[in-house]
């Protein structure tokens, strides 16, 4: 089972060997504690992977967002990958996609109730979030697992299925960013993008071949479709995926693995046309005519699908015919977990944050205080970890 989008060069491999050196020195550094992680005294869990390319980050954070907003006060922080701002920017409904990245602008779309902010520096903006909002009660780090300044109270590992880490290889041969020991550091792994008639006897073998420690959870899960809805053209209706039999359709991605999705699309669709870009590709006036082209040569009936993330750059493009602009809809993705472990998951989530919550850390240092004054033993420093061993 060696994932069915992975490519090894094996001629990059003493490059591999390399970079593998460097990365393995900064861990070592952190490990032995001459480079410092820090602990917060709020609740923080972290989503990320060790892989170039998309693992599901962005719809797993959006189901954490989704799990803890009614119980919890909430912020998701993330670097806002390729913004124009500078520092520490915390959204609103009036923020531009420039300042806070294509996929904080998605979740604050979403989520308009919740705090989303960026910053390049995770410890400053935690420290920031803290001190803007008294009644904040945890923090989620989107795309942050090798953010080793931040230690995180639980840590998640996102892992894609079609390219299991345990049969990658490090940059450039493949496309592991550290050595698969960095798996350890996870106090949650998620195999995501599972199949969904993945058989018991997989569930095993993955279970065996991933190797994990007694203190780590794994967990499966797959992708759920929503229904596609208009994103240019308010009165074009929302459909089901199973409404593209027939239509001939342009899946427009600018995400790192947008195989999945066409794949999932193809048995939907009488033809399929792939339209790809880089990873958070911004759309210029030469990929609009590509679009417009493209479209124009499609049969009737037709349409064009793209990702949630897409489509939130797409929105402010200018240019799109206006034949384009009524026939474009997004994908909106969920995810589900597997072999009914969703009760479990949001039980470990859900339990952590009210054990570590800030009300509960002073409560506990108040009776440490009256303890020690008790005992005449002083006032030394106490370490505050959240780490769930």
């Amino acid at each position: 089972m060696e994932g069915d989008f992975i490519k090894i060069n094996k001629w990059l491999l003493p490059l591999s060997w390399i970079y593998g050196s460097v990365v393995k020195l900064r861990n070592t550094m952190f490990d032995i504690g001459i480079l410092k992680s820090r602990t917060f005294d709020v609740p923080v869990i972290s989503v990320g992977n060790i892989t170039v390319g998309g693992t599901g980050k962005t719809p797993h954070v959006e189901y954490l967002v989704g799990t803890m907003k009614d119980r919890f006060h909430v912020a998701v922080l993330s670097r806002g990958y390729k913004r124009k701002s500078k520092g520490f920017v915390v959204a609103d409904s009036q923020t531009a996609i420039t300042d806070i990245g294509d996929e904080s602008y998605q979740m604050k779309q979403k989520f308009p109730d919740v705090t989303v902010a960026v910053d390049k520096n995770r410890c400053h903006g935690i420290d920031t979030l803290v001190d803007n909002d008294q009644q904040l009660d945890a923090v989620l780090l989107d795309d942050a697992f090798q953010h080793r300044y931040v230690k995180p109270g639980i840590n998640i590992l996102l892992v894609d299925y079609h390219r299991l880490i345990i049969y990658d290889k490090l940059l450039p041969a493949g496309r592991l960013r550290e050595p698969l020991k960095g798996k350890d550091r996870a106090d949650i792994v998620i195999v995501t993008k599972c199949p969904k008639g993945l058989k018991p006897m997989e569930y095993r073998v993955i279970t065996k071949a991933m190797d994990l420690y007694p203190y780590q959870q794994l967990f499966f899960t797959s992708l759920e479709y929503g229904a596609l809805y208009p994103i240019l053209a308010t009165q074009a209706e929302p459909f089901g995926i199973e409404q593209l039999q027939g239509r001939h359709a342009i899946v427009l991605s600018g995400i790192a693995s947008p195989e999945q999705m066409m794949h999932d699309l193809a048995p939907h669709c009488s033809d399929l046309v792939p339209l790809t870009f880089s990873d958070h590709h911004r759309f210029r006036a030469k990929d609009v005519r590509l679009i417009n082209d493209t479209f124009d040569k499609l049969p009737q009936p037709r349409c064009i699908v793209t990702t949630e993330k897409d489509a939130a750059r797409l929105t402010a493009v200018e240019g799109l015919s206006d034949d384009v602009r009524s026939h474009i809809f997004a994908l909106p993705l969920t995810i589900r977990f597997m072999q009914e472990q969703q009760d479990h998951f949001n039980n470990h989530i859900i339990d952590y944050v009210h054990k570590n919550s800030r009300n509960s850390i002073l409560a506990k240092r108040k009776d440490d205080h009256k303890t020690n004054n008790g005992n005449h033993s002083g006032n030394r420093p106490r370490t505050i970890s959240f780490r769930n061993n």
